[in-house]
């Protein structure tokens, strides 16, 4: 995947606003260097797209919730406990017995779980809330350093843009001016070529 490693500068400070001819044929120049690549929905550094691996086990239930079917894994019937038993074998009775043992220890449980639920369930609660809160003010305490460093990064470059301003206009004044010299210079030359040229001719038809 390749990485983007070029840094495109501009000076918005002091480059006057681009005219409409001028913004339409830097579009025309993006356009055509990007029709030389592929076109690729994600950033260039960001990861590829990923893609999750279930397993089969997890595929079924997703598929099952999917359907919007009962969950179906746990069977109930094991803490439910048949009250008729006058004609039940002896066996019977024992699978009874053993189902009321299992309901027991699960209630006792659940009992104990909500008791632990009402003594510390509340304080748990605020502890957690009070965690949660802590991160947040860590994390915008960090988001507003970013952005004081960002303010701090975008005056400096404002300052030393305006500072470098009087600078670059005189080095555009004389760039304009050596370039306007050649061209004269070109154009005196073109001229004297041609004058060369005609003497010359002239001197032949004699």
């Amino acid at each position: 995947m390749p990485y983007i490693t070029s840094v495109h500068e501009s000076l918005p400070y002091i480059d006057a606003e681009p005219t409409p001819d001028q913004r339409a044929a830097a579009e025309a120049l993006i356009a055509a260097e990007r029709a030389t690549q592929p076109d690729d929905p994600h950033h260039a550094l960001l990861r590829e797209e990923h893609t999750p691996k279930f397993s089969e086990a997890m595929q079924a239930e997703i598929a099952r919730a999917a359907a919007k079917k009962p969950l179906d894994a746990i069977d109930l019937t094991r803490y439910e406990v048949d009250d008729e038993s006058g004609d039940k074998s002896v066996e019977e009775l024992q699978q009874s017995l053993a189902q009321a043992y299992t309901a027991q220890t699960y209630l006792r449980g659940r009992r104990a779980h909500l008791a632990l639920l009402d003594s510390y369930g509340k304080n748990a609660w605020l502890v957690g809330n009070w965690q949660v809160e802590a991160d947040v003010k860590r994390v915008e305490a960090d988001l507003a350093a970013t952005k004081r460093d960002i303010d701090v990064v975008t005056v400096q470059r404002q300052r030393v843009q305006q500072e470098a301003a009087a600078e670059m206009r005189d080095l555009e004044a004389t760039w304009r001016t050596g370039v306007g010299r050649v061209l004269e210079t070109e154009a005196a030359a073109e001229e004297l070529r041609l004058q060369v040229l005609e003497a010359r001719r002239q001197q032949a038809g004699q």
